[in-house]
């Protein structure tokens, strides 16, 4: 390392965000950004660790060590190298990941870890801002073809991996623009939409052949693609949502949370017209049931959308503040994320269950709650409800952010008679092949809804593993 006692003379800085009267005003990104001259210096306080536990908590393989000494040296250029040769998208992770890097990172013993994402997402933009992202198409073509089907994390990075190892590669979205829940589950104010398309224009000029509004199953027979294709990657994600099937769930003013963040990158983006919007908060009660980030995403775009009053319950218990005994470093820390949406103004509510859904009128009017305890007993925790709590909470929008089950079985999975696992995901063996012969699956499709870095892994391995087939 360049300077190996760095951590003990730089404080942690964070960039830090946007003030919350200005940000809930637009849709642009929270998260602001430090001089050159300070990240150089934050990569500094990475302590050139025996052990990188860092790299071990990274779903990705970073070489998080080699690219924070390269970073403060000034060698940006060799720092985005080291990065990219493990993360296709670093632009994307140093933007949302929850970074279990520095929950992992060894001066986070004392809560004050190296600014591990800040500091990747600061050498890529500045990677495209010098030019040193440029287009590289193979030299040499295989003349094998592959379709990826699903445009999401997973599978543009099986796609990026098997087109740069000059595979001919179809990258096939059901949607109007590849991304997938990049673009159209993660709010604009997380992600702009248009760091994507920067990625995408890249791919493209690679040679990557992109086909937007077809679903295979649907659109196009999925024994077509398996005839015309050499080997196919499935990579749908898990898009069946987590429903609430209770009394009142009828009711009007009831929606998934994807449907109601969805439509707002759509208005975003012009593909939808903001006026006669059913799915929009303003000036209502919002009552988000979920905890986890889709239902922080509600949290934030319901501020934006001007709704009176913001409410997110979640069934689990409330997490502690710090780490308990038995969540020991460097495992990531399950305590009390509290996200910018949060700061904008939400009430929030723990270990409450819904018992039923209130309306008036065919319009849901509040949720029917009760607080439940949770008991640890023979190895599992038991949910009990707790007598003389049952209260109604008004509401005249609910959004569901509860998470999802599985990948959608209607169409292609059902029509390629895939074998599922006992949680309906795609089943697949050691190299990510299904039962189906030439037929790979990847993301969240395999492993149940999950992290964009772990989809990108996903699809990372996945197309190792095709190109070694199409090889042999």
């Amino acid at each position: 390392m360049g300077d190996i006692t760095g951590f003990l003379k730089i404080k942690r800085k964070e960039a830090g965000n946007r003030p919350v009267n200005e940000r809930i005003c637009d849709y642009s990104e929270v998260e602001q950004v430090l001089n050159s001259e300070d990240r150089m210096l934050q990569a500094s306080r990475c302590m050139d660790c025996g052990i990188p536990f860092c790299h071990w908590g990274c779903p990705v393989d970073n070489l998080i060590p080699e690219w924070n000494d390269l970073l403060y040296r000034g060698d940006w250029k060799g720092a985005y190298e080291r990065l990219n040769a493990t993360n296709n998208f670093p632009e994307v992770t140093g933007r949302i990941c929850p970074a279990p890097c520095e929950h992992a990172c060894v001066l986070n013993i004392e809560q004050e870890p190296v600014t591990i994402r800040e500091n990747e997402v600061a050498i890529v933009e500045k990677a495209f801002s010098e030019g040193y992202v440029k287009p590289a198409p193979p030299s040499i073509r295989t003349g094998k073809s592959v379709a990826v089907i699903g445009s999401g994390p997973a599978g543009m990075a099986a796609a990026d991996l098997l087109n740069k190892a000059g595979h001919y590669v179809t990258l096939f979205e059901k949607d109007e623009k590849a991304g997938g829940l990049m673009r159209f589950g993660i709010p604009d104010f997380k992600l702009s939409k248009a760091v994507i398309d920067r990625r995408l224009d890249v791919m493209v000029k690679e040679g990557l052949v992109v086909k937007t509004g077809i679903t295979v199953g649907r659109d196009i027979p999925a024994g077509e693609i398996l005839s015309q294709f050499d080997a196919v990657c499935i990579a749908i994600g898990a898009g069946k949502p987590r429903d609430l099937n209770i009394e009142g769930r009828e009711l009007n003013g009831i929606h998934f949370a994807m449907d109601f963040l969805s439509t707002q990158n759509r208005i975003n983006s012009g593909h939808f017209h903001s006026i006669g919007n059913e799915v929009n908060a303003e000036n209502k009660k919002v009552l988000v049931i979920g905890g986890g980030d889709t239902g922080s995403d509600c949290v934030g775009t319901s501020i934006r959308q001007r709704a009176s009053k913001v409410m997110q319950i979640e069934i689990l218990p409330k997490p502690p503040v710090s780490r308990t005994p038995d969540n020991p470093w460097p495992y990531y820390g399950k305590v009390l994320k509290t996200s910018t949406s949060h700061e904008e103004g939400c009430e929030r509510m723990w270990s409450l269950s819904s018992r039923r859904f209130t309306g008036e009128n065919g319009h849901v009017t509040g949720v029917e709650v009760e607080e439940v305890s949770w008991e640890f007993n023979d190895g599992r925790y038991t949910m009990k409800p707790v007598p003389g709590t049952i209260r109604i909470i008004e509401a005249d929008l609910v959004l569901l952010a509860m998470g999802f089950v599985h990948p959608v079985i209607e169409g292609l999975v059902s029509e390629l008679d895939l074998e599922l696992d006992a949680r309906k995901n795609i089943k697949t063996n050691g190299a990510f092949a299904t039962s189906v012969g030439k037929v790979f699956a990847a993301g969240d499709s395999v492993s149940g809804a999950s992290l964009v870095v772990n989809a990108i892994a996903s699809g990372r391995k996945a197309a190792k593993e095709i190109d070694r087939f199409l090889m042999s």
